[in-house]
């Protein structure tokens, strides 16, 4: 293998055609490409059966059963009925006229969402009585990662001292490059690969000089991290760059990983990307082999497809697998901070926002003048003494031009960096920038760079523990001004520390996508935060950026897994639950100030106090979500009457849920959908909406209600009192909803509690106030 680039960018859609082809191949590719019909829940127990009736589906389009055979790609045929092919337009149309048929849609492409969090969260696994020690940390729950693969020399999956595979698995690991059956034990007791739908959608791949492994073996480490952080075994005496030291461990450790690689890396392009295609066989396969939880750190952009079109590849699958009691969690995305950017937004997902942990990285960098600033940084390297200090600014000599920003720094032909530091401002906020900057300064000879940015940027080190230190604006400015003061201004940089605790204040992270929902937005997202900021866990050991096997990521992509290992627990410990009353619990129970006390900010562009649309019901605390007292549910009937209450046709939810199906008239209120919260997206007049509530706490429980409401907004309950005993265990209450606005508003935000001598069963409420439809209704 050669040298691995690491870096991955956004990828929302793929140059199929690339130069140097032939325009006979580029009208044979147009005339025929991978479609995915969607025949919804299958119709028979076989599978052999339901892969024949696909072939019969497709032989009588074609006319042959060679054709047939050549055209399939994937036929899906355990959670679900379906299969993907390459069919032109016209052959598309023709099997979507099928009465049969739900859908037929081109494939489609997804983009990867990318130590201390357990103890951080309560789940020391040296406390003798918490979930961990309650659950055997998960042993006998399987959780299914689809990703970029898996590492499976990393010592995070070491089997040491599991029992035997549990029972219900009946998944297998399936050899390829570099990968074999033996790589597998009893913690890593699955491994497949899906790449039919890549390698038919890029034609120019080549498998013999690609640097990915054609096989389940992981190549850029984001699937063997997103493991680790969901159930890797304990790790001792780990550290990444001497910072940040200690035991890694999955929040699950004892839970068996089942992985299923469904993105590859395309070399010409440097991008990793995943088929609909694959990823929708890779979940038709979780199913059938068993998982108990389905982790997905990956998802499309904004604009979204909506939850029941096949576009959206994972909805779909997601919907089949709830159905089986697996509980599918999702990130949300990194295109925070703007608002209506969260994605994988269907109401049977988890979807998890990423905060910040109680830990930073404080930098001292001191002025020529003796006044100190804390930056941060991740720099282990000896101490950079007084070194003269530079801005790329316009000295005034117009035959020179100069450019402080740190992208540019490269441009700067004229400015004498060698033996220097650099100051540099920059409006993104992607690490990106750090080392663009960091490389040119280097490269120039200069000694180290200072980069000013927004607050709450992406931290990570630089290579060859090159010393780049992140300050804010503010403290960037400070710098400047003293560069401008002095004619030899100096600056001296000392390693970084790692600092952990109480003074390190928790925010949900920059990156974080945030609400609300643009496809219903009467469905709050995300629902839960979860750590994923700075996450130390194994990678593989061939990228630039490991420290024995092991990297600091950022992204939702880390908040993800956290929340299913978690899951992974609660499953444990309550087999009977459905994925919504896990869901519930989770999200009923968060906290809604860090551990400590203290409030959760939101970063961006300003920060500001977190509400439910940068962290859903706030930041999962795992011991309090065991015994969450009362959980608000979901079953098939309520999903239908979601998709009735969004304008489904009757024949297309019969053919999803496999019955047949008929929506009421008038249709139901997307508002009465039993989530563990209540959003109104635009309310004009007084509209009553429904929550039903099922006791799992004490048999005799009497609980009353507490609202918050939001400002302006009139929030009635009735009743005021549910009282549960040995016959009642599941109780109805409707929520009056009135505005005092006059005027279009932003969201306001409060909450709805139940409370009993035991429990706080806390849901967050969001309203917002629209008026001016009924304006033009009137005139």
């Amino acid at each position: 293998m050669t040298n691995y680039r690491t870096s991955i960018f956004v990828v929302l859609s793929l140059i199929i055609f690339l130069n140097g082809q032939s325009i006979f191949v580029a009208r044979a590719a147009a005339e025929s490409k991978v479609h995915i019909v969607y025949l919804g829940e299958k119709q028979h127990d076989d599978p052999e059966f339901v892969t024949e009736s696909h072939h019969q589906m497709l032989c009588s389009l074609l006319g042959s059963e060679e054709d047939a055979h050549g055209s399939m790609v994937y036929s899906y045929r355990h959670g679900f009925s379906g299969f993907a092919a390459k069919l032109t337009k016209s052959q598309a149309k023709k099997i979507a006229d099928l009465p049969e048929v739900v859908h037929v849609i081109p494939d489609s492409f997804y983009k990867l969402k990318t130590t201390r969090t357990w103890d951080y969260l309560g789940l020391s696994a040296s406390s003798p009585k918490n979930l961990l020690n309650e659950t055997n940390m998960g042993e006998q729950i399987v959780i299914g990662i689809i990703d970029t693969g898996v590492w499976p020399e990393s010592e995070v999956f070491n089997d040491d001292g599991l029992g035997s595979v549990p029972s219900h698995w009946k998944g297998t690991c399936q050899s390829g490059e570099m990968f074999n059956s033996s790589h597998c034990n009893k913690k890593l007791i699955g491994a497949k690969y899906f790449i039919n739908g890549f390698l038919e959608e890029n034609k120019s791949f080549n498998s013999e000089e690609s640097l990915d492994f054609i096989s389940p073996r992981d190549l850029n480490g984001h699937g063997t991290h997103v493991a680790t952080i969901a159930a890797g075994s304990h790790v001792q005496d780990i550290s990444y760059k001497g910072l940040a030291g200690g035991t890694v461990r999955g929040g699950a450790p004892r839970a068996r990983i089942a992985v299923y690689k469904g993105c590859w890396y395309l070399d010409d392009l440097d991008v990793t990307t995943c088929s609909s295609a694959d990823i929708l066989k890779a979940m038709d396969e979780a199913i059938h082999d068993g998982v108990d939880v389905l982790s997905l750190s990956l998802g499309s952009a904004v604009p979204l497809y909506g939850e029941t079109d096949i576009r959206d590849g994972i909805t779909t699958g997601a919907f089949h697998a709830v159905l089986k009691g697996i509980t599918v969690v999702c990130a949300g995305g990194n295109s925070g901070p703007e608002a209506q950017t969260v994605t994988n937004t269907a109401p049977w997902i988890i979807t998890v926002a990423a905060t910040t942990l109680d830990r930073s990285f404080p930098t001292p960098i001191t002025l020529g003048n003796n006044k100190m600033i804390l930056g941060q940084a991740m720099y282990t390297g000896p101490e950079l003494g007084f070194t003269s200090l530079v801005y790329p600014e316009d000295p005034g000599n117009s035959n020179e031009t100069f450019s402080g920003t740190c992208e540019d720094l490269s441009l700067n032909s004229n400015l004498t960096m060698e033996g220097k530091i650099v100051l540099c401002f920059t409006t993104s906020s992607s690490s990106g920038s750090a080392s663009t900057a960091a490389g040119s300064v280097k490269k120039a000879g200069g000694l180290g760079v200072i980069i000013a940015r927004h607050p709450g940027s992406d931290l990570e080190p630089c290579v060859d523990d090159f010393p780049c230190v992140s300050v804010d604006y503010e403290l960037g400015t400070n710098i400047l001004l003293y560069i401008r003061s002095t004619s030899s201004p100096v600056l001296k940089i000392q390693p970084s520390r790692t600092l952990v605790g109480q003074p390190v204040g928790t925010k949900v992270a920059t990156f974080s996508s945030r609400g609300p929902n643009t496809i219903a937005p009467a469905i709050l997202k995300p629902d839960i935060a979860a750590p994923g900021a700075s996450i130390l866990a194994a990678t593989t050991t061939n990228t630039t950026l490991n420290d024995g096997g092991f990297i600091m990521l950022s992204g939702t992509s880390m908040a993800a897994p956290v929340i299913s290992g978690v899951v992974a627990l609660l499953k444990a410990l309550h087999p009977d639950w459905s994925p919504a009353a896990i869901r519930s619990a989770i999200v009923t129970t968060a906290w809604r100030t860090d551990p400590f006390g203290e409030q959760i900010d939101a970063e961006g562009s300003s920060r500001k106090l977190a509400d439910p649309f940068d962290y859903g019901g706030g930041l999962v605390n795992p011991e309090k979500a065991v015994k969450p007292g009362l959980v608000y549910d979901l079953a098939l009937e309520d999903y239908v009457l979601y998709m009735c209450s969004v304008g489904y046709n009757d024949s297309s939810i019969s053919q999803l849920v496999g019955k047949s199906t008929l929506c009421s008239n008038p249709r139901p209120s997307v508002l009465d959908l039993n989530l563990p919260s209540i959003t109104i997206p635009d309310l004009k007049e007084e509209v009553t909406l429904t929550r039903t509530v099922t006791n799992v706490g004490p048999l005799n429980s009497v609980y009353r209600v507490k609202v918050e409401p939001p400002l302006g907004v009139q929030v009635t309950v009735m009743p005021k009192k549910l009282v549960f005993n040995s016959e009642t265990k599941k109780l109805s209450y409707q929520v009056r909803v009135s505005t005092k606005h006059k005027i279009n508003t932003g969201f306001y935000f409060g909450s709805l509690a139940w409370i009993s001598s035991v429990h706080n069963v806390i849901i967050p409420l969001s309203v917002r106030t629209q008026v001016l439809q009924n304006y033009f209704d009137e005139n």
